[in-house]
């Protein structure tokens, strides 16, 4: 996991929009469960696409989803319509989600979200409400997994400060 914050980072860098959800929003939490990639809503159309084109244009980019791992493509206009974005990086794998199941598209997502210092960088993460009912919605045996621990979390704490990665 050592260079999915550094994703983040420059997503940050390059003034992506996005949410950071997922392993890594639990994470910042404080939950203990692992990752093995980085999960964002953002919206994928203009500028913001062509914002994460060119934060992620250096580190070699490829359609994850497709067996040939094709490059992304460097013009926004040939992701025109895509819901979701599915990367493979030199550094990891990163998904653009349009939206998440059990919160809504982009703006929903961003308004359950909360500015969060990952470690010298701020970005918004999706708050623990949100993130459980997300996990409940997705219903995947790892996200059932993980809800007591995020259950857990949020009877602690609503207020508790994110841990840096």
């Amino acid at each position: 996991m050592d260079q999915l914050p550094e994703i983040l980072k420059r997503l940050n860098e390059y003034q992506v929009d996005f949410v950071l959800v997922g392993g890594m929003a639990a994470i910042a939490h404080g939950s203990s469960m692992t990752t093995k990639d980085v999960d964002v809503c953002a919206p994928l159309g203009e500028p913001n696409l062509s914002r994460i084109l060119n934060a992620l244009r250096e580190i070699h980019p490829k359609l994850r989803m497709r067996p040939d791992r094709m490059p992304l493509p460097d013009d926004p206009d040939r992701l025109r319509g895509l819901k979701n974005l599915y990367l493979v990086t030199d550094w990891g794998v990163i998904d653009f989600l349009g939206e998440l199941s059990g919160v809504g598209q982009f703006d929903e997502v961003l308004k359950n979200s909360r500015a969060a210092d990952l470690g010298g960088f701020t970005c918004r993460i999706l708050d623990l409400d949100a993130l459980i009912a997300a996990k409940r919605a997705a219903g995947r045996p790892k996200d059932m997994r993980a809800l007591p621990e995020l259950e857990a979390l949020k009877r602690r704490s609503t207020d508790r400060p994110p841990l840096p990665f």
